[in-house]
């Protein structure tokens, strides 16, 4: 009896071809594109920074940021809009919130490898830099995951 009440209920939560997001799909979603609208924010910050500002940093950061090149600062730019677009795609149930956020998440690597590996990043900002990296990593892995999980649910489509 138990099956069939399953059965009966998902049916029921069917609504054309998407199922019913549980209540946790809109918070988690949400929460999604307030953390990636953060990184468009912080990406702005940095791209729009003054000269009075970048004069106001260390001497390290700056010229580590100085030494930033440019394509590295288009996958910065890649991995948060397209993060952004992803969450959004997500908390409005369309399944080309996979691909958008995997593209995310493949900029996110790109970024975090180059900068971990290839600057002085670490010796500059410590440990921190590191932690911040793998949380960010993490989180958008996490959203890709869920975005295929919700999509398998029928969530999305």
């Amino acid at each position: 009896m138990s099956e069939e009440s399953g059965s009966l209920a998902e049916t029921v939560a069917t609504v054309g071809s998407k199922s019913r997001p549980r209540r946790s799909f809109y918070l988690i979603s949400g929460l999604a594109l307030a953390w990636n609208l953060l990184g468009v924010v912080l990406y702005v910050s940095q791209v729009r920074m003054s000269d009075a500002a970048m004069a106001a940093l260390e001497p390290a950061e700056r010229a580590l940021m100085e030494a930033m090149p440019t394509w590295l600062i288009g996958v910065y730019a890649l991995a948060v809009n397209a993060g952004a677009l992803g969450s959004l795609l997500l908390l409005l149930r369309k399944a080309w919130a996979v691909p958008v956020l995997a593209v995310s998440l493949a900029s996110i690597v790109v970024q975090m490898g180059y900068s971990l590996t290839m600057t002085d990043a670490v010796a500059v900002h410590g440990g921190s830099v590191v932690a911040s990296s793998a949380v960010i990593t993490a989180i958008g892995v996490y959203l890709v995951w869920y975005a295929r999980r919700c999509k398998d649910n029928g969530w999305i489509d």
